[in-house]
């Protein structure tokens, strides 16, 4: 892709998001089931021989039956998405390896973009632009929990394992053409960190960026990822990366979704986005939230001024974004808001030194005889840009001056 070309689409997409609340778009994988594809579709011509079952490997399709793809994207845009995500959730190595198809990755990745880019500029006009959005999943396995009960300390994988099937797949999304990636499905941050780490890598490695969007999953009513974050804890441990947007996907419908979206609208200093599903799934792992009803949860959300995109994940067809995208018409895009500079810190939970936390944390390093008080507060004062002359106080560990903190 030409890079004025691509450029001016990601100044376009800024633009937008400051202007109006953007469309994604919904499931990939309920839409693709309601085509009834056998395993002979599935494999093509190409794969006619292949020693693995394909059936279920939705990735490949780009590659096997694009048409598919095509008529799905399409769908998406006529009912309104500004963004379609490429039908590559599964497509590094570590996932594809079920199928034994590990060694297409990247042409999965670079097949998949481009059958999304025809399609988005295809609907794409001067007055309502279309983006590509690289849909990079979490992988199959998790890089902070051992799947052995016995062996707490094992790891089915590793973060430089991680780092390169991701980068493989990025580095086929960009070749495609996408606009911009979003991370997503996220249930365990370390994973997540793996990915921006590898899109970093690959951004060095072809001498341009692209906005990076994270989107993690609340696992159920505990209001954690699976990995036992609360949503500002996961913020605090990606806002480093600087994200285009941090948003909540999965998992929950709209409605169980709410309380933690208004989290994360409070803390963000970036776009936030969320796409949950249809509400829970039923008992024939179908999904019962209609269009109407899931539209009428999300209008609240634009109206209290909690979100910047919105769209759908699993069980939202062509119908529900359509239903959305009136029902958020004429409502205003959040307003980012710009934070004080506090040190902000997470493991399971938040944690943020400000001017009321201050004193505390010093007290704490101060009660340790071993400490060096000085560069203690030295060190908390440079992360809060705070007054100077707290250091040669902090240096008199005896007689300290608490209302220096107050």
């Amino acid at each position: 892709m030409n890079h004025d070309i691509r450029k001016s689409r990601v100044e376009l997409l800024n633009r937008a998001a400051r202007e109006r609340i953007l469309l994604l778009d919904g499931a990939k994988g309920a839409m693709i089931q309601t085509y009834g594809l056998t395993e002979e579709d599935y494999r093509g011509s190409r794969f006619a021989t292949f020693t693995h079952d394909l059936k279920g490997n939705h990735d490949l399709l780009a590659i096997t039956k694009p048409s598919v793809l095509t008529d799905i994207h399409d769908a998406f845009l006529d009912s309104g998405s500004d963004i379609i995500q490429t039908n590559t959730f599964n497509a590094q190595r570590i996932s594809q390896a079920d199928y034994g198809c590990e060694h297409l990755s990247v042409e999965i990745n670079i097949a998949a973009a481009r059958v999304a880019r025809e399609s988005a500029d295809k609907f794409s006009t001067a007055e309502k632009p279309r983006w590509v959005v690289g849909s990079v999943g979490p992988t199959n396995k998790t890089a902070s929990l051992s799947p052995d009960v016995n062996d707490p300390g094992y790891r089915a994988i590793t973060f430089d394992e991680l780092v390169s099937s991701y980068r493989e797949q990025i580095a086929g999304l960009l070749e495609g053409g996408v606009d911009a990636l979003i991370i997503e499905t996220i249930f365990d941050t370390l994973n997540a960190k793996a990915a921006g780490f590898a899109a970093e890598s690959v951004f060095d490695d072809v001498g341009y960026r692209v906005p990076l969007w994270f989107s993690g999953t609340i696992t159920d009513k505990s209001g954690r990822t699976l990995t036992g974050q609360t949503t500002e804890a996961f913020w605090h441990s990606l806002r480093h990366t600087k994200p285009f947007a941090i948003g909540l996907n999965c998992a929950l419908g709209a409605a169980d979704l709410r309380q933690y979206v208004a989290d994360l609208s409070r803390v963000a200093d970036t776009l936030v986005s969320t796409h949950p599903n249809a509400g829970l799934p039923n008992a024939f792992g179908g999904y019962d939230d209609s269009p109407e009803y899931m539209a009428g949860v999300l209008s609240e959300f634009a109206e209290a001024g909690l979100i910047n995109i919105v769209g759908g994940c699993c069980g939202v067809s062509p119908k529900h974004i359509k239903a959305i995208a009136g029902a958020v018409k004429g409502h205003k895009p959040r307003t980012v808001p710009v934070l004080p500079r506090y040190m902000r810190l997470s493991g399971l939970e938040p944690f943020t030194i400000d001017r009321q936390s201050l004193q505390h944390v010093v007290a704490a390093h101060l009660s340790q005889k071993n400490n060096h008080p000085a560069l203690a507060c030295a060190a908390l004062a440079g992360a809060l840009n705070c007054a100077p002359d707290w250091i040669g106080v902090a240096s008199q560990a005896e007689g300290f001056d608490w209302r220096m903190l107050s």
